[in-house]
């Protein structure tokens, strides 16, 4: 019967640790003065799947200062919504 010492135990063990680091980021909508409060509303709804109360409030944040971040998240996550939104005819960037 052999025995080991947690010494040589912890030696023959290999652990490894992997941290991936993920850089939150704002989707930011730009004010304009071609679309609708309706029209603005309707695509926070649909693309970023705001509930109307949320997208509502966003709308007028943007109104009077000019612009708000609408959502939150990855790069990944929050592109296809600029690009849509984008094709909306609305202004908005990843930050």
């Amino acid at each position: 019967m052999t025995t080991h010492s947690d010494t040589e135990l912890l030696q023959d063990t290999v652990i490894e640790n992997k941290t991936n680091e993920v850089k939150v980021r704002d989707l930011i909508l730009y004010n304009d003065d071609y679309n609708t409060f309706e029209f603005v509303i309707e695509s926070l709804v649909e693309i970023c799947d705001h509930d109307s109360l949320q997208a509502e409030q966003c709308t007028y944040i943007v109104h009077y200062n000019g612009k708000c971040s609408v959502k939150n998240g990855t790069y990944d996550d929050l592109n296809p919504m600029r690009v849509a939104l984008c094709d909306r005819g609305l202004s908005a960037v990843v930050e």
